[in-house]
């Protein structure tokens, strides 16, 4: 039995691949399927190729602005706005460390991102190369995430808050925060949950769409508030005592760098029946500001006992008090003091 081929001339003259495979070799089969078993093959291996070389230059460019981003002199467009306004503090004590943590979290999730969805268009072009009509496809897949955005609004919800937290910085690994019902330190930080662990050693977790407000304590510079006592004695002696031990606790040298501004004394802030409060403040980062405080508190209460002011102001608050008790007078007729004869 002899097989006739086609003509493979007359069958190729509108494809220049075809026949210029048949010139080669003259096998009128791998002619008339060049385009499947060459063409197709090479364009899905082209696809992947090209895929794979925009996930890496995607990549390194998210590695590049990571690895600028945590460079201390890097543009002051990109930086938090907390950190423009505390330049001063930032010179000498902010460390890039936390600002390397967020930009390695928010560079991971920018990677992913990459990967998903340039591989996604990736296989889609394969389909399409191999003949699957997408039209259906991308429907039933539109369909799919409509229901899961409905089934898992918690989820997509939490994700958002905390890609918007790690874009923003409101908080960050070792950050003092007051979440509503949770205060503490943070110990963790993800998409979906935050830790935070109170004074008492309770371990909270905190899922981040559920977060309305966050107090963050360790975020650019605090404001250290003393309020000392002095009874009645002369408000200015009180003020000129506290206030050359404040400025001498700022000029030490383990407390000097943890000043943004030299202390204050404002004054008198409030009068009470144990005589007036004077009230000192001081500008410090704020890592250091319980430092400053107890440094602060310790160095004021020495100075009113050095110079004697303490004397007087404990002297100030005892009311002397008659010998004799006051007459007493009966409220109704035939009344006797009690104990009376």
């Amino acid at each position: 039995m002899v097989f006739n081929s086609p003509d493979v001339t007359q069958a190729c003259q509108t494809d220049r691949l075809c026949t210029q495979v048949y010139d080669w070799t003259h096998i009128h089969w791998l002619a008339n399927s060049s385009y499947v078993i060459i063409v197709k093959p090479l364009r899905v291996i082209g696809i992947i190729l090209i895929a794979m070389l925009i996930r890496w230059l995607l990549h390194r460019a998210i590695r590049r602005l990571t690895a600028s981003t945590t460079r201390a002199s890097m543009p002051a467009l990109l930086r938090p706005l907390r950190e423009k306004a505390a330049a001063v503090a930032e010179d000498g004590q902010f460390i890039p460390e936390r600002r390397r943590q967020r930009a390695e979290a928010i560079g991971s999730v920018l990677r992913s991102f990459v990967t998903a969805t340039v591989f996604t268009l990736a296989a889609l072009l394969v389909m399409g190369e191999f003949g699957f009509d997408l039209g259906p496809l991308l429907a039933s897949a539109g369909i799919v995430g409509v229901a899961l955005g409905f089934g898992a609004q918690s989820l997509v919800k939490d994700l958002i808050a905390g890609l918007f937290m790690l874009l923003e910085d409101q908080y960050g690994v070792g950050d003092t925060v007051d979440l509503g019902e949770a205060t503490g330190v943070v110990e963790t930080v993800g998409l979906r949950i935050t830790t935070v662990r109170d004074a008492r050693g309770v371990l909270w977790y905190i899922r981040n769409g559920e977060i309305v407000r966050v107090g963050n304590k360790s975020q650019g510079w605090a404001m250290v508030v003393v309020d000392v006592p002095i009874g009645f004695v002369n408000s200015e002696t009180a003020s000129a005592v506290l206030r050359r031990a404040a400025e001498r606790v700022a000029t030490e040298p383990e407390h000097q760098s943890e000043f943004l501004e030299p202390p204050t004394v404002i004054g008198v802030e409030q009068l009470t029946v144990d005589g007036a409060v004077i009230r000192t403040i001081a500008k410090t980062t704020a890592d250091a500001r319980v430092t400053v405080q107890r440094a602060l508190q310790q160095a004021l209460t020495e100075s009113l006992e050095s110079t004697g002011l303490s004397e007087r102001i404990a002297a100030s608050r005892l009311v002397p008090r008659s010998a004799i008790p006051p007459e007493y007078t009966p409220t109704e007729p035939g009344q006797s003091p009690e104990g009376g004869a």
